[in-house]
């Protein structure tokens, strides 16, 4: 992986092509919906959350995904089960870069990174 594609700790998560462009609009994708990623999202069990999964895998603050100069982000929230993408469990406390078409698992939900 690239050092770009973290902005703390490191990753196996290997590199992956395709960038987010600036002025693109992206989107999660989970289930039936679409949810706009703006500067930040939260994903958990609670209902704060952005993005709300009744899953007793999921924990009630699970992840956060953050747009941090022209990309986004993900980071697990100090979880129970852990936060993969594209299938790699992410570490925790570190920030894992997302790329267009990635898929992200939380508990038994996938969700997906869409360009607009």
């Amino acid at each position: 992986m690239r050092n770009s594609d973290t902005i703390a700790g490191s990753s196996s998560l290997g590199e992956r092509l395709g960038k987010i462009k600036r002025s693109e609009t992206v989107y999660l994708h989970h289930g039936k919906r679409k949810t706009l990623i703006r500067d930040r999202i939260t994903i958990g069990r609670s209902s704060d959350c952005d993005i709300i999964i009744s899953d007793n895998l999921t924990s009630r603050h699970h992840a956060l995904i953050q747009k941090i100069k022209n990309a986004y982000f993900i980071t697990d929230e100090d979880s129970t089960n852990g936060v993969l993408v594209n299938g790699q469990v992410i570490e925790k406390g570190t920030y894992v870069r997302l790329h267009p078409s990635d898929t992200i698992t939380i508990g038994r939900t996938e969700l997906h990174l869409l360009p607009g």
